[in-house]
């Protein structure tokens, strides 16, 4: 197969990137840009010599040249440019968060693009592959902290479990989820040794997590959501609280989480072992730990995904094999980078 990408200059594009270039299924990686960004691999740090072109972006070329798009582009830049292989159906993957929301009026509001008008939601499919049963030819990648979250939260909700408004999430990721262009808040000298809480209760993740929490549960409405930046490079680490509505245990969470993901090869299921960024950073993992507070009748999941993989790139791709009906786990690397 032939596949093309569009966005290879930001870190989640440049992961992508090296994952398609091994998967054992595509046989070339073309690149495409606006007309503004007309360059060659090698002008990026990451890929010495590599004589590749950033082709300009047009729609009907890209169709001819590859079987599938992948879009790592900041958020508006999908949305403008994306219609017309909507409207012919061609296989699209939007690392981006313009296509997740099926409300546009939250869209907006969230991601603060105007006069957007979003296609039918029957014409795309929010795909975190754990539970995505089929797809659409375009696929909203989801956001980072949505997957780890999620992964978290679905085998209890999906249950109905969940006591409603009781949800809170403490949500801390490593600098290289704010994107490669640096900010005053990114700059190693205000970062390093230091912890920064941003954008509370505004963060665009949290509409795309309770949209897929009311889809699974419709009496989960609403949750606290907090997100941190940590002096790290990549990583990110959930930890989940949340009231149940139902006499429970250790033993019969862990049962109901077990039983879950037994199946799903890229979710590891640790029990009452809370796990570290550092057992997933470069994998595709999701890994997640349960425990369960009898006093204060409060379970407490902490979930750790690599930002770049399992929140991003990996993912992307895990969706890809599943369009294209390749095993789950083809081009995707199973062991983290440790240390």
């Amino acid at each position: 197969m032939k596949v093309g990408i569009i966005g290879i200059t930001g870190y989640s594009g440049s992961v992508l990137y090296t994952l398609l270039m091994q998967h054992p299924q595509i046989s070339s990686v073309e690149l495409y840009g606006r007309e503004q960004e007309k360059l060659i691999l090698s002008d990026l740090p990451a890929f010495g010599k590599n004589p590749l072109r950033v082709k300009p972006f047009n729609a009907n070329n890209i169709q001819q040249e590859v079987d599938c798009l992948f879009c790592a582009t900041p958020a508006g830049v999908s949305g403008k440019l994306i219609g017309p292989f909507i409207d012919s159906h061609f296989p699209v993957i939007d690392l981006s968060g313009d296509f997740r929301l099926r409300n546009e009026k939250h869209y907006e509001n969230w991601y603060q693009q105007k006069g957007r008008q979003l296609p039918p939601p029957h014409k795309i499919t929010y795909a975190l592959p754990e539970f995505t049963s089929s797809y659409t030819p375009y696929i909203a990648n989801p956001g980072c902290y949505a997957t780890a979250t999620l992964l978290g939260l679905a085998p209890l909700a999906r249950a109905g479990m969940i006591e409603p408004g009781s949800i809170i999430t403490d949500a801390k990721s490593g600098v290289s989820g704010a994107g490669k262009a640096p900010t005053a808040t990114t700059h190693f000298p205000f970062i390093n040794e230091n912890l920064w809480v941003y954008r509370l209760n505004q963060h665009q993740h949290i509409p795309e997590i309770t949209q897929q929490l009311k889809d699974w549960d419709s009496h989960l409405q609403h949750i606290q959501f907090s997100t941190t930046l940590l002096p790290i490079t990549r990583g990110i680490m959930v930890n989940t609280y949340a009231k149940l509505s139902q006499p429970v245990t250790q033993s019969i969470i862990e049962n109901i989480f077990t039983q879950c993901y037994a199946k799903k090869p890229f979710v590891r299921f640790r029990g009452a072992h809370l796990p570290t960024i550092k057992e997933v950073v470069g994998s595709n993992f999701c890994d997640i730990g349960v425990i369960w507070n009898p006093t204060t009748q409060i379970v407490t999941i902490v979930s750790v995904i690599d930002n770049l993989m399992k929140g991003a790139a990996g993912q992307a791709v895990q969706n890809f094999n599943l369009y294209f009906g390749f095993e789950e786990t083809t081009g995707l690397p199973r062991f983290p980078l440790y240390p």
